[in-house]
Formats: structure tokens, sequence, C-alpha cells
């Protein structure tokens, strides 16, 4: 559920739905008083149009026909009589009293009540089936006499029948408005989702491969903008990569020539102690320049990837360790294939070898897959490395002062490379003590790489 509520897409797509059912759900409500106002008015205009014609029926005729005129109101759903007072009645409908002494005449006295359980005589005509409640009206004639009036009440239209008053209608079609407001907002959420995943996948590229081709600069104005700066920011990064390494190359070149013309001098020193001092300087010198220019290349992913067995690669490095005369052993195998460059891989995976030979005298690899991980682990017979220094060994030119010492020629920058390597193959390289003793390095590489 975090990870749900954690996506750009799903956060705007529930925004969207939850803002679009509010907004419904309040026009609902609103359309739904006004359709129970109009039919209200309607009802009681009705009401007061039959009141008036019974009443002026009544002022128009002799007291003794006025008795066939209130027999023939229960052929419009009237309940009818003559009564000496109101009974006590209490109005409580003064929109309908309104509108009776509008169309009747302020002079006369009128009264509108409600009852319930209401009991009209059987013969009644309605048009609507039976209700329990009822609406009693009392009007003065001309004469004086009190007319009672006696009528039910329409309390909602046949639609709204049977619901609780005021509560929103929910016809048949809301679940489909739900279904395609919800796909609405899908549809909305992915779109503007889209662009920001399509940046964040150039990003992850970028790493791994500088020469990726750009961005297409097209849709809104700000994607255009994003994809306009990303494209300049890739731009510069590239051109600032390839002068660090034209220079490095460069540099490194230019060295190589002297130290050679150095060495052959160095061969005429007749002194033999100095003599070997002396070379012994140089060779570090040149196997300095030399792990320069491969830290360069390491971080300049130029080379192409290729589809490689990762136990032939394996095979190969440990089977070239092995003619060097270095122990090193291979348990493992997973018959996968990943793509990766060949170089680079086989230079990542030589320089863990050698260091584990180096300084732990042997190197014991076990090569696994945990799911779509290939899992190289290298184990040496060291003394391991102190646990507050486990990261600081990937910083260039980092040596412990110890076992890793200038005197065994190390230059500080093997682990830098392996993990430069291994991060343009997007794996992942950490170092630990194992508890047995020894330095042990995991290398994940990812199958679909």
């Amino acid at each position: 559920m975090k990870n749900f509520f954690g996506s750009v897409a799903n956060r705007v797509f529930l925004i969207l739905l939850a803002g679009i059912l509010v907004a419904a759900a309040s026009t609902t409500w609103l359309t739904h008083n006004e359709r129970r106002k109009a039919f209200k008015e309607m009802h009681e205009f009705r009401i007061a149009e039959r009141v008036e014609q019974l009443v002026s029926s009544l002022d128009n005729v002799s007291e003794d026909m006025r008795s066939v005129v209130l027999q023939t109101s229960e052929n419009f759903g009237l309940e009818s009589s003559l009564v000496k007072d109101t009974e006590n009645a209490v109005g409580d409908n003064p929109s309908l009293a309104a509108l009776l002494k509008t169309r009747l005449g302020n002079h006369r006295h009128i009264v509108v009540s409600k009852q319930t359980d209401c009991k009209l005589h059987a013969g009644i005509k309605t048009e609507t089936p039976r209700m329990d409640e009822c609406v009693v009206i009392y009007v003065s004639l001309k004469d004086g006499a009190l007319l009672k009036l006696k009528l039910r009440m329409m309390r909602d239209p046949g639609w709204l029948r049977g619901r609780v008053p005021g509560a929103p209608y929910l016809s048949p079609y809301f679940g489909l408005f739900l279904l395609l407001i919800g796909i609405l907002a899908y549809v909305v959420a992915r779109m503007t989702a889209r662009p920001i995943k399509d940046l964040a996948v150039a990003a992850g590229a970028l790493g791994r491969n500088i020469d990726r081709p750009p961005l297409d600069e097209t849709g809104p104005t700000e994607i255009r903008l994003a994809a306009t700066a990303f494209n300049a920011m890739q731009a510069r990064i590239k051109r600032q990569i390839q002068h660090r390494t034209h220079m490095l190359a460069a540099i490194t070149h230019d060295l190589q020539t002297p130290l050679t013309r150095l060495r052959l001098r160095l061969e005429k020193v007749s002194d033999a102690e100095l003599r070997s001092k002396l070379v012994e300087d140089l060779a570090v010198m040149q196997n300095m320049v030399r792990e320069g220019l491969d830290l360069a290349r390491s971080m300049d992913s130029a080379e192409a990837m290729q589809l490689l067995d990762i136990d032939s690669v394996l095979d190969s490095v440990c089977a070239d360790a092995i003619d060097a005369g270095q122990d090193v052993t291979l348990e493992g195998r997973t018959r996968t294939s990943i793509m990766g460059q060949p170089s680079a891989l086989r230079r990542c995976l030589t320089n863990l070898v050698d260091n584990a030979t180096k300084y732990g005298r042997y190197a014991r690899l076990q090569l696994s897959r945990e799911g779509n991980a290939i899992v190289i682990k290298i184990r040496d017979g060291g003394s391991g490395i102190p646990a507050d220094q486990l990261d600081a060994v990937f910083e260039p030119f980092f040596r412990l002062e110890t076992s890793r010492s200038r005197d065994t020629g190390g230059t500080g920058l093997g682990l830098t490379i392996a993990r430069n390597i291994a991060e343009n193959h997007r794996a992942t390289l950490a170092l630990r003590n194992h508890p047995e003793g020894g330095l042990e390095v995991t290398l994940r590489l990812p199958v679909q790489a």
C-alpha cells in the first residue's frame, strides 16, 4: 500500500478521482434539493387550485346545495366537511397557507396543518398510492362558514419514494458513471506522470551510457523545457568527460616515452643496488600511469554492450589468474547471459581477483543466481579491513597503511575502477569482513543489464 501511494501517477489518480466524486456528489445533492423544491411548489399549486375551485363552488351555491358539492369533492381526492372551529389545529405549512391567501384573498381565515396516520373515506379517489400523512386545510367561506379539507400529502416524487428525505438519489447508471470517471482519472494521471518517468529512465540510462540519444523535446511547454535542460546537461557532461579523458590520455601517453627512455638509461647505471631501486621506482611510476588511464576509461562507458555468458567470462578470468601463478578457485554455474561491456567487465573481475590474491594470499570465488541478479562472491585469506574503512577503500588513491601499503605495489585505484565499471552495468559492489576471517567482495549484476 505504501508503494502504491508513493507513485506520482497513483497520487494524481486518487486526487482527481476524489475531486471529481466530491464535485459529482455535491452537484447531485444540489440538483436533488432543487427537484424536491420544485416538486413541492408544483404539488402545493395543484392543492391550492383544487381548494380554490371547491371554495368558489361553495361560495356560489345555496346552503342546501353545499352538501352535494361536498360529496362531489371526493372525486378530486378531497375529504371535505363544514366544521364550527379549527379544532385547535396549528398551522405548520406557511408556504401553502400563503399561496391559498394569494388565490382566495387575505380576508379569509386559513389554517394549514399536517396529520399522521391519515385515514380517508374508502370512496375517495387519489392519484397516488396510499400514504400515512395528509394535509388538513381550514378555509372560511364568504358567509363565515368554516370548511375543513383533508387530502393525502405526496411527500416525494415516485422515483424518490422509499428513501430517507435529503439523501442524494443514486440512479442505476451511477456505477457506470464511477467507472468512466475512474478510467478518465487513470488516463490523466498516467499522462501526467509519463514525462516524469521518461525523465527518470533517461537519467538512469545517462549514468550507464553518456552517448545515449537525447530526449525528444516535444509535449507541453514544461516538458519541453525540462527535456531541453536535460539534453543540455547531457551535452555538457559528455564534453567534460571527453576533455578529461583526452587530457589524461595525452598525459599518460606523453609520459610513456620519457619513462621508457629513462628506464633504458637506468640500465647503464653501474651501481647494481642503486640501479635496482631506480628501476623499481620507475616501475611504480609506470604502473600508476597505466592505472590512471584505466581509471579514466572506467568512467567512460563508450564500449558497446554485448550479450555475455557470465560463466565463460569468469572461467576465463580465473584461468588467467591461475596461469599467472595465483591461488584462485571457482565454484558454481548459472548458465545465464547478461548484457555487458566485455573488456570493462573483465577488468572489473580481474581487479577484484588480483586484490584478493595480492592482499589475502588466495581468492575463492562463488557464482550463483539469486532471482534476477547474478551474484559473484570473492573471499580472500587476509586480515580484513577495519569496519569504518570499508567504504573509504573505494576512494581513488586510498591505501591502508598495513597490509595494503605502498610496498605491495598498489596504487589505490583498483577498487575505484572496479566500482565505476560495476555502476556502468547497474551492478552493486560491496565489501564485508567474513565471519570466518578474510575480506569478502560481493558483486551483484542484474540479469537484464
